[in-house]
């Protein structure tokens, strides 16, 4: 037999154990809250919306739009969203957490260091190479000047290939 069938009709009213508790928000929160109902209750009275009207558009008592318009925490955000869209305002809403700044610091944070592109670190090679075979260099001619660069950038490309591969 079905056990809901077995309770008495004197427990029927109690269907869970569990009672519907509510916290108060933090005060910047509420702050905020209040704000957005007063800018909701201020697009309602610019569209010349009447409170009747306009809980009727969004399902709710005049009691529940009278709270929402107040910015009570206990108010479902479905609601909020619904009176939004009602008032031609739901486009906003994509706008919340839509560039997360911390988010984006703390995730850069964690990200392994960039590796240099390896035509800088080529460039970095040959200017070090340059740099410390100027005094030998000096006194020859363009041409082999030319060439003795370009052997030893090929060595230190040589060098990091090799060291790369391994």
């Amino acid at each position: 037999m079905c056990p809901i069938h077995l309770t008495k009709n004197k427990n029927l009213h109690k269907v869970t154990d569990m009672t519907r508790t509510f916290h108060s928000p933090f005060p910047s929160i509420t702050k905020q809250l209040a704000a957005l109902g007063e800018r909701l209750r201020n697009a309602r009275l610019r569209r010349e919306l009447t409170t009747v009207l306009f809980a009727e558009r969004l399902g709710v008592s005049r009691d529940t739009l009278n709270r929402l318009e107040k910015g009570d925490p206990n108010i479902a955000i479905g609601t909020y969203m619904k009176a939004l869209r009602v008032l031609g305002l739901d486009q906003d809403i994509d706008q919340v957490a839509r560039d997360d700044v911390v988010g984006r610091k703390l995730q850069d944070r964690a990200l392994p260091p960039r590796r240099k592109a390896q035509i800088t670190v080529a460039i970095e090679a040959a200017t070090r190479l340059r740099l410390a075979n100027a005094a030998m260099l000096e006194n020859e001619n363009p041409r082999e000047r030319n060439r003795q660069a370009l052997s030893l950038l090929l060595k230190g490309r040589r060098k990091e290939n090799a060291n790369g591969e391994k």
